[in-house]
């Protein structure tokens, strides 16, 4: 994930504003104190929304790759299924768990070893969680791409390194 090569077309989903969308759950995680679990749900909701996007936009990309309709095909199954893995792991899976389990730890600890009142403590917690978000994001996506290059890519019958990573 990056900035796209020189004189290639901002990608919509990696290289603008639309990115945000697939870190909601990780500020709806950091808010869980705050707010009812449908709103963290819905959170989830945005982005696995924005999962399926770029992998449905990742697929119609690959659908116009000069290639045999056979060699298309598998194309942009490829395609779409990486972007849906790696999406889903990268964006929502793995973030929101960290994101939960850095502000559950965080709320333990000042519970135990402050006399903070709770309202200090569930937002001292919340302003933990938005702060960790930018520092995981690249370690994240870096560690789903080292998983996948060892793991599920090296059984898609392409050479090539899907467009999606």
């Amino acid at each position: 994930m990056g900035a796209p090569g020189p004189g290639a077309p901002p990608d919509l989903y990696r290289d603008t504003w639309l990115r945000y969308l697939g870190y909601a759950n990780e500020v709806g995680e950091a808010f869980r104190a705050h707010v009812p679990s449908s709103v963290v749900w819905a959170s989830y909701a945005v982005s696995s929304g924005y999962v399926v996007a770029d992998a449905i936009d990742k697929g119609k990309k690959a659908t116009s790759s000069p290639a045999t309709p056979s060699r298309k095909t598998t194309q942009t199954a490829v395609a779409v299924f990486d972007t849906f893995v790696w999406q889903a792991l990268a964006s929502v899976a793995i973030p929101g768990f960290t994101i939960n389990r850095v502000c559950a730890a965080c709320h333990y600890l000042l519970g135990a070893a402050t006399r903070l009142p709770l309202t200090t403590r569930k937002w001292t917690t919340t302003t933990l969680g938005l702060l960790v978000i930018p520092v995981i994001i690249h370690p994240i996506d870096k560690s789903v791409d080292f998983l996948l290059d060892n793991s599920l890519r090296k059984l898609y019958p392409t050479q090539e390194k899907p467009s999606s990573a």
